[in-house]
C-alpha cells in the first residue's frame, strides 16, 4: 500500500458493489484502492474517471472527483486510438520497379 498522501488515482472496474481505484505517482500506477461505489463522488462513478484520494494510516479518507483531467485524459486516449486506426499515408514513390 503506498504511504499517506494524495494521489491522483483512475476509477479502472466495478466489481457489483465495489470499485477498484488505480493509485498514480508520476503517471505510473503504484498500487489499488478498494472502495465502496457510493464512496466515489456521484460524477465519478464511471469507468476511467480520474480523482484524488486521500490516504491516512493506509485508509482512504477522502475522495474527489477531478472533472478537467477525466475530460483531458478521455480526449488524448481517443486522439491516440484515431491516430492508430488511420492508415499510414502511401508512398508514390514504393512503386514496384523490379
Amino acid at each position: 500500500m503506498p504511504s499517506d498522501g494524495t494521489y491522483e488515482a483512475v476509477v479502472d472496474r466495478f466489481e457489483d458493489s465495489l470499485a477498484v481505484v488505480l493509485l498514480e505517482d508520476d503517471d505510473e500506477t503504484i498500487g489499488e484502492v478498494i472502495v465502496e461505489r457510493e464512496r466515489l463522488p456521484e460524477d465519478g462513478r464511471h469507468a476511467g474517471a480520474v480523482v484524488s484520494v486521500e490516504l491516512e494510516d493506509e485508509e482512504v479518507v477522502d475522495i474527489t472527483y477531478e472533472e478537467r483531467e477525466t475530460v483531458n485524459r478521455s480526449a488524448r486516449a481517443q486522439r491516440r486510438f484515431d491516430e492508430l486506426s488511420q492508415r499510414p499515408p502511401r508512398r508514390e514513390d514504393d512503386s514496384d520497379t523490379s
